[in-house]
């Protein structure tokens, strides 16, 4: 199964991917925790490039490009061969990032926008994506607050950081099947037992529940 974790900045995705990882794991499954940009050894320099806030100067379709070479390579390297091996990976953000913040946030043409996002993951779509939603404002403020990185995206104006969010709402609305949105405004551990919730059950309908479920 391909878990993957999707919200606008301050949602508490990277918390949650862990968190829900070791649970898994504690239950028996293999897992394979990743994220992107980055998950290998050139997708981390190419995040490296992406998220330096000195890079203001950075054309907006080279930004698409850099965020997809560094998913093309996460792709062939750790998912395909992961899932291959019957191992469940958990993704801290995947395509639909770039289709919310290049796409709704910048502006960019979506269908280039898929055309791009098809060649860089072979068609390897999720089979679940579990959206944590959260008020833009609010999540930056638990950026801030949080002391973590704060990269070249963050420090984007907060009208850009709405129409995000907007975007991540209109594309789980296109995919009910897949997206499961989460209230992320509530406590780490009200947060992780609803995900919990869901994969648990998303596992058990598909003959694939951990031991002890």
């Amino acid at each position: 199964m391909f878990i993957t974790l999707e919200g606008p900045e301050g949602s508490g995705k990277t918390t949650q991917a862990v968190l829900l990882a070791e649970r898994l794991r504690r239950m028996g499954r293999a897992v394979v925790l990743t994220r992107e940009p980055g998950g290998t050894p050139i997708g981390d320099q190419v995040r490296a490039v992406l998220h330096d806030p000195q890079n203001e100067e950075m054309d907006p379709w080279a930004e698409v490009l850099l965020y997809s070479a560094s998913r093309a390579q996460l792709v062939s390297q750790v998912v395909l061969p992961a899932l291959a091996a019957g191992k469940i990976v958990v993704c801290d953000r995947y395509y639909d990032s770039t289709l919310a913040y290049q796409g709704y946030g910048r502006g960019l043409d979506l269908a280039a926008l898929w055309a791009i996002t098809r060649l860089a993951t072979r068609g390897l779509t999720p089979d679940l994506t579990l959206c944590l939603d959260i008020d833009p404002q609010r999540g930056l403020e638990r950026r801030l607050l949080g002391g973590g990185e704060w990269n070249r995206l963050d420090g984007e104006a907060l009208a850009f950081h709405r129409r995000v969010r907007a975007g991540y709402l209109e594309l789980a609305g296109l995919e009910p099947e897949r997206w499961v949105l989460v209230d992320a405004a509530r406590s780490v551990d009200e947060v992780h037992q609803v995900l919990w919730a869901v994969v648990e059950r998303r596992l058990s309908q598909e003959g694939d529940a951990p031991p002890g479920l």
